[in-house]
C-alpha cells in the first residue's frame, strides 16, 4: 500500500498535520511519501507563498483579514474557466507526473490549494487513488467548494456538517474524525508528576501562555498582565521562534513562579502541567489543547481563519476570548477561580476533543484502500 500526502508550507499547521499522519502510517509499515505541493512545482513559488504568508499575517494582518472576508463573500465561479481552476490546471502537471510514477493507493491533502490540483487532475484524467482532504481548522475556508470530487473530507467536528453541505459535499463524504495531531497529545499523564518534573509546585494551578510556533502577538504584555495578578499560580511561557519576545520576557523580574521556553518539542508535557492555556486559536494548537482537556483563553487571533476558529470554539463552550473590554486577567480569573465555570468548560471539552484523530483517520484510509483493492482483484486470485 502506498499513500501520498500533499502539504503546503503556509504556517506550521498543514505540515504538522502531514507529519502526524506520516508518522502513524510509517509505524504501520505503509509506504508513505510527504510532498510539499508548491515546492515540488517550483521552489521560488513555494518560498514566495511561505514567506508571503508569514509577512502578511504578521505585518499586514488586517489586510489579510479583509482579503479573507472578501473571498468568503465572493460568488463561487462556475465551470472550468474560473481563475482558480485555470491556475490549478497549469500548476498540476508536475504533481500529475509524480502521481503517475509513485502510483499511490490514497492521496491525502492538508491544504485546499493542494486539493484543487488533485481535483483538476481527477476531473481531467481520472484517479485510481482514493482522495481525502483534511481541514486543519474549525471551519470550511474559501475554495473548498472546488474539491468536491474528493472521496472524503475530514472535519474537526460533526458540527461542521451543514458547512460541508453548503460547500457542495454530500453527507456521506464527511468524516468528523478531528484534526490530526501527534499521538503524544492523546496520552493522559499525571498532572502532579508533570508539574514536579518542571520544578513547579503541584499544589498551584498553572497557566500556559503560547503564541504559536512564531510567538505571534504581544506576548510580553500578556505575560506582564498575568504576572501582576494577585492570585497565586505558576506560569509557563512558550515564545516559539520569536527570540525578541523571549529576550524581553527573560529580562523581567518575575513575581510568580515562571518557566520560560523558546521553541520546544515538549508542548505536550507543558500542557500536562497546566490547568488552562492562553493562546492564539490555530487549529493544531487548539486541537492539542482540547486533547489534553485544557480550557482555552483566546488572544491575538490572526484575522481570517482564526476568526472562524474563535467563533466555533466560543459557540461550543470550550473557550473564552479576550477583548478590549474583557482583558486577559479577568478571563483567567473567571476560569481558574470559578470552579463551576471551569468544570462546565471541561465537560464541553470532553464532548469536543478528538485525542485519537490521527489514528482514526489513518485506520479509515487503510481500510478504504484495502476495500478498494479487493474490489479490483482479478477473478481466481482470491485467497
Amino acid at each position: 500500500m502506498r499513500v501520498l500526502i500533499l502539504s503546503v508550507t503556509a504556517g506550521g499547521g498543514h505540515n504538522s498535520t502531514a507529519e502526524a499522519i506520516r508518522a502513524y502510517l510509517d509505524a504501520k509499515g505503509i509506504d508513505t511519501k510527504v510532498l510539499d505541493t508548491f515546492d515540488s512545482i517550483s521552489r521560488p513559488l513555494s518560498k514566495t507563498i511561505s514567506e508571503g504568508y508569514l509577512l502578511v499575517t504578521s505585518k499586514a494582518k488586517f489586510a489579510y483579514g479583509e482579503g479573507y472576508r472578501l473571498a468568503e463573500k465572493r460568488e463561487p465561479a462556475s465551470g472550468n474557466k474560473n481563475a482558480i481552476r485555470v491556475s490549478g490546471a497549469l500548476l498540476s502537471k508536475k504533481i500529475k507526473k509524480y502521481i503517475d510514477i509513485y502510483d499511490p493507493d490514497a492521496i491525502i491533502y492538508t491544504h485546499v490549494f493542494a486539493g484543487i490540483l488533485i481535483d483538476v487532475i481527477s476531473q481531467k484524467y481520472g484517479l485510481r487513488a482514493k482522495t481525502v482532504g483534511i481541514l486543519t481548522d474549525f471551519a470550511f475556508h474559501p475554495y473548498w467548494e472546488e474539491v468536491c470530487r474528493s472521496d472524503f473530507v475530514v472535519t474537526a467536528s460533526e458540527n461542521l456538517l451543514m458547512q460541508a453541505v453548503k460547500n457542495g459535499f454530500k453527507k456521506r463524504q464527511v468524516l468528523p474524525l478531528g484534526i490530526p495531531i501527534n499521538a503524544k497529545f492523546a496520552a493522559e499523564n499525571d498532572k502532579k508528576a508533570a508539574k514536579e518534573s518542571l520544578g513547579l509546585d503541584p499544589g498551584k494551578p498553572c497557566v500556559l501562555l503560547m503564541g504559536g510556533s512564531m510567538g505571534y502577538g504581544d506576548m510580553v504584555s500578556n505575560f506582564t498582565l498575568l504576572d501582576n495578578m494577585e492570585q497565586d499560580f505558576s506560569i509557563i511561557v512558550v515564545c516559539g521562534s520569536n527570540k525578541k519576545q523571549y529576550d524581553e520576557i527573560s529580562s523581567l523580574n518575575f513575581k510568580k513562579d515562571v518557566r520560560l521556553f523558546g521553541f520546544t518539542n515538549k508542548v505536550d508535557e507543558l500542557m500536562d502541567a497546566s490547568e488552562l492555556i492562553v493562546t492564539k486559536p490555530g487549529g493544531l494548537t487548539t486541537s492539542e489543547a482540547l486533547a489534553k482537556r485544557l480550557p482555552i483563553i483566546i488572544v491575538n487571533p490572526i484575522p481570517g481563519q482564526e476568526d472562524r476558529n474563535t467563533e466555533f470554539l466560543l459557540n461550543n463552550g470550550v473557550a473564552c476570548k479576550v477583548t478590549e473590554t474583557y482583558p486577559l486577567d479577568e478571563a483567567v480569573y473567571n476560569v481558574i477561580c470559578n470552579a463551576k465555570h471551569y468544570r462546565s468548560m471541561k465537560a464541553r471539552i470532553d464532548q469536543m476533543r478528538r485525542p485519537n484523530s490521527t489514528a482514526d483517520i489513518c485506520e479509515y484510509v487503510i481500510a478504504l484502500c484495502e476495500k478498494s483493492k479487493k474490489k479490483v482483484q482479478p477473478k481466481g486470485t482470491e485467497k
